[in-house]
């Protein structure tokens, strides 16, 4: 937890779950959880399973799962999530992808294993 009042920068890896209630500035961080509390203020490239905004994100955002922008949050800069939603008043400036994963292409099944034809009994 980045408290309020408080400035960190430098690389966080590696992190549970993350909350943002000052200001990070960060040039990667790996994080189950990453949440922005209101006023909180995230620069930089951060890649999580699930992330919610109420403060603002500064930068690129890979989201692997959920990104929920609360009606106080700001996305700034680019962002990449498979789910999202916007509170009224949330606000996304810069580029924003869907992640999709293709269906995996279905296998047809194979052939059933048929015995090998019985072969001639050679004299000799």
């Amino acid at each position: 937890m980045v408290g309020r009042g408080i400035s960190v920068q430098g690389t966080i890896q590696d992190a549970e779950r993350l909350v943002v209630e000052g200001t990070v500035e960060s040039s990667l961080i790996n994080a189950s959880e990453l949440q922005i509390a209101q006023g909180g203020v995230f620069k930089g490239e951060v890649e999580v399973e699930d992330a919610e905004l109420a403060g603002t994100i500064d930068g690129t955002l890979t989201v692997r799962g959920s990104l929920t922008i609360r009606s106080t949050g700001r996305l700034l800069g680019k962002a990449k999530c498979r789910r999202l939603k916007v509170e009224d008043g949330g606000q996304v400036t810069g580029q924003l992808e869907m992640i999709t994963t293709p269906a995996a292409p279905q296998a047809a099944p194979a052939p059933a294993a048929q015995p090998a034809p019985p072969r001639p009994a050679s004299a000799g």
